[in-house]
């Protein structure tokens, strides 16, 4: 059985790297002065971010592997497990930067309020965030800052001037994310088209009777992306959220059953999905602005 050992503090983070903790809650390490480490799979309890500058081996995270040929910040949150997929007796030399703090370090304040907000802690490995010379360049700035805050010693200012570099980092991320998204961009309308396909092809099936309304993890699934993402990438693309645009197809293709007369408002509810036609009923009049039936009556 696979051997999945606990990380649940910063010492213990820092220990197992050689390196020493100058704070108990919170570190940055330069994984260049780090001993070697064994290639065994942690189940986290902190947050770790990773920014890895050059290849190394395969770092395996969840059910997904990535291998850092490109600059990238890896970002792993409570709860994920992450490590490396070789045998337990292999040393491996870690390299690049890594920020890690505990959930209690941030708790109370702004940031622990909305971390929940930055979705990419649950983006799958193949998801990173992969960073130009110049972003590079600004996370570095941001991890020797909190790291220089760190080495000053401990006092009443110390907390709330390492949160808010955090929080700058991150919104940085939440930048960087934004314009790998346009840079991406033909492969977003790739997944648009997947998207709608698998849209049209679900309420063209029984599905619906025997599922109800696709989910947006049921889309994320089939498009082999984290829903996290899956849902940033549709909100960016059409200005709509994931659930928007599948109530919307679904509000299209109401509209054209509607026209057939021989077709009952409570049949047509069955077969999109709807357990309840009251639901679909009160759906379609927030969305179109008059019930199916004054649709139906209209045209």
């Amino acid at each position: 059985m696979e051997k999945i050992e606990k990380l649940y503090s910063v010492t213990q983070f820092n220990a197992r790297r050689g390196q020493e903790s100058l704070h108990p809650l919170v570190s940055v390490l330069d994984q260049s002065k780090s001993i070697k480490i064994s290639a065994n799979k942690c189940l986290s309890e902190l947050y770790v971010i990773f920014l890895k500058d050059v290849k190394c081996e395969n770092l395996s995270y969840g059910r997904n592997q990535y291998d850092y040929e490109e600059e990238s910040l890896i970002f792993i949150s409570p709860g994920q497990v992450f490590g490396f997929d070789l045998p337990e007796d292999i040393l491996v030399q870690p390299k690049g930067w890594v920020l890690v703090f505990h959930p209690d370090f941030i708790r109370g304040s702004t940031l622990g309020r909305t971390i929940s907000d930055y979705g990419f802690f649950s983006y799958d490995v193949n998801e990173a965030l992969h960073i130009s010379t110049r972003e590079r360049q600004i996370v570095v700035e941001c991890f020797v800052k909190i790291k220089e805050e760190l080495e000053r010693g401990i006092d009443k200012h110390s907390k709330t001037l390492i949160v808010n570099n955090i929080e700058l980092f991150l919104n940085y991320c939440v930048r960087f994310f934004d314009r790998q998204f346009i840079t991406r961009e033909h492969i977003n309308n790739d997944i648009l088209n997947k998207f709608e396909n698998l849209l049209n092809d679900y309420f063209k099936s029984d599905l619906p009777q025997l599922s109800g309304l696709p989910s947006v993890n049921y889309c994320a699934e089939k498009m082999n992306l984290s829903a996290n993402y899956f849902g940033d990438l549709v909100k960016k693309e059409t200005g709509k959220t994931a659930l928007e645009y599948i109530q919307t197809k679904m509000i299209d293709i109401a509209k054209e059953q509607i026209f057939d007369q021989s077709k009952s408002i409570s049949e047509i509810a069955y077969a999109l999905g709807y357990k309840y036609p009251q639901h679909f009923t009160r759906l379609f009049k927030q969305k179109v602005g008059m019930s199916p039936n004054e649709f139906r009556v209209l045209n």
